[in-house]
């Protein structure tokens, strides 16, 4: 088992230190500045003005930021300027973006994905990788302090859970508590063409083959082979898709 390095960014100094290494890193004063005037203006406005107001003005504090992208409101943006985003891309209300770490790549979202209401992807060191066409429904939770892909045309069901990283090491005689929860056996990769039922909890390093089918309530614990319906806790392959 493999531990990632990150240092969980407190911030030294004032209020503003900590908060702004937090939700920023190492961006410039300059733009965290007008990532707080842009979510504070325009971060709660309803309806379709608030829809393209922030299509406009949310632009400038990305990496990269493709056409057509839509913004819902109450959006959380964190390390934005490790967030890349592709075109037609909707990010859904209430959802959390996060790029959080020391030295990572951070967060690319490619074409035409849609992230559902309340979804909350986040890095924590790690890097996630959302690919052209992708659907995550509404509520799910991804987290990465390693890696995570999640393949092309991939359709994910609401309360799903990924978890690449994020481990304790019950070993270790110090408490949990005091652990750094990095510890991680390997990437974790959702093929293409994947259908994830709703509640679907996928485990570190628990990688997923192309064009699956995964049952609602399925605890991923191991590899699943290409064009394999599984089901069950832990999910075993019950059969096998005509490819």
């Amino acid at each position: 088992m493999k531990t990632y390095k990150f240092k969980e960014s407190a911030g030294s100094g004032g209020a503003f230190s900590k908060y702004r290494a937090l939700y920023y890193g190492e961006m410039s004063l300059g733009k965290v500045l007008l990532s707080e005037l842009v979510i504070t203006l325009f971060g709660w406005i309803p309806g379709v003005l608030g829809l393209g107001l922030r299509s406009i003005f949310y632009r400038p504090i990305f990496a990269k930021i493709g056409r057509k992208v839509v913004f819902g409101r109450g959006v959380t943006i964190r390390h934005p300027h490790k967030i890349e985003l592709g075109d037609n891309v909707v990010i859904d209300d209430n959802c959390v973006i996060d790029a959080k770490g020391d030295g990572n790549r951070g967060l690319s979202i490619g074409n035409d994905v849609y992230i559902g209401r309340n979804s909350i992807v986040y890095c924590k060191g790690g890097d996630i990788r959302i690919e052209d066409k992708a659907n995550i429904s509404s509520n799910c939770q991804i987290f990465s302090s390693n890696s995570i892909t999640i393949g092309t045309g991939s359709m994910i069901g609401a309360y799903s859970y990924f978890l690449s990283g994020g481990e304790y090491d019950y070993s270790d005689p110090a408490p949990f508590a005091e652990q750094s929860g990095m510890e991680t056996k390997g990437p974790l990769n959702i093929g293409a063409d994947c259908w994830l039922g709703a509640r679907v909890t996928v485990l570190d390093a628990a990688s997923i083959g192309t064009r699956c089918v995964i049952a609602a309530g399925a605890v991923v614990n191991k590899p699943i082979e290409p064009c394999s319906i599984a089901a069950g806790v832990p999910a075993k392959t019950i059969k096998k898709i005509d490819s």
